[in-house]
């Protein structure tokens, strides 16, 4: 493998096409660290002022008269998210199943456009369609409509796309051999799915899992349309929530002073959030977890 690779890059094209690359990366690198060094930096003035624990330890969030309480909009954030993922993630591994080894051709090619289609859809569209449609539904059901319940549903469409069209490319990735084999064992078509395809495409699974996490986590016009946006801890389904993404979109037009840097706050909250998912997309891709 070293000496193949000497040869590869021996050539002067091979070597202009390495060094650009490395030069690519670094940028890439270095846009990732500025934006941290900027919410920082932006974050440090309320930080030095109020202090980290009255993020979490204030009776209300309401920067104008001092009290900076993010617990209520990070629960929200985060029931929004489990509930999106738990009801988005099997839909979506059970339809590449479907779609891998119970379709007939046509019909898996028209359900892979379509998944495509979904995707590409604007957040805003699905905020609208929630807001006119959805929201109604909920509200006969109890009100006051907009609701955790309502964004669970709209997050749920929403990443429904990502962790589909990921699956299907992993079961797709999982070797011939292996299927043939477990025929040759006399493995029903389930059993097979479920002892060997599952298995062998766990570490693409888990990486969709983690993927379609990230987008329910970061998603903000959809739900700032269809939750209600107050600030509290949800005590039901029906109660109205606010996102710390809706929160950064509603109050950044006007905020001042620590309000402002209070925001900034959210956004360090929220990429550190990210951050670790990354991270653990990064080591299940490598195959270092659930090997």
């Amino acid at each position: 493998m070293t000496l193949l690779k000497s040869k590869i890059l021996s050539s002067p094209n091979d070597l202009w096409l390495v060094w650009t690359l490395r030069f690519l990366a670094m940028i890439a690198g270095a846009i990732a660290l500025l934006i941290i060094v900027f919410l920082v930096l932006e974050s440090l003035p309320v930080l030095n002022h109020v202090g980290l624990t009255r993020f979490f330890t204030d009776s209300s969030w309401n920067p104008t008269a001092g009290f900076y309480n993010l617990l209520p909009m990070l629960w929200g954030t985060l029931l929004a998210m489990f509930g999106s993922v738990l009801i988005a993630t099997p839909i979506g591994i059970l339809s590449a199943v479907f779609c891998q080894f119970y379709a007939p051709p046509a019909v898996a090619g028209l359900y892979r456009r379509l998944i495509e289609l979904l995707a590409g859809i604007p957040s805003v569209v699905y905020g609208f369609w929630g807001l006119v449609v959805l929201v109604p539904i909920i509200g006969k059901i109890h009100p006051p409509g907009p609701s955790l319940l309502a964004g669970i549903a709209i997050l749920t469409i929403m990443i429904l796309p990502t962790v589909a069209l990921v699956a299907d490319a992993s079961l797709a990735k999982v070797p011939a051999s292996y299927l043939q084999g477990a025929a040759a064992l006399g493995l029903s078509r389930w059993a097979t799915i479920r002892r060997i395809v599952f298995p062998a495409a766990k570490s693409g699974l888990f990486t969709g899992l983690i993927l379609e996490t990230g987008r329910a986590i970061g998603e903000t016009m959809a739900i700032l349309m269809v939750c209600g946006n107050v600030v509290q801890t949800p005590k039901s389904l029906f109660d109205p929530i606010r996102t710390l993404t809706a929160n950064i979109a509603l109050e950044m037009a006007y905020a001042t002073g620590d309000h402002r840097s209070a925001l900034f706050v959210s956004g360090l909250v929220l990429m550190g959030l990210i951050a670790l998912l990354v991270t653990v997309a990064e080591v299940i891709s490598q195959g270092k977890i659930y090997a």
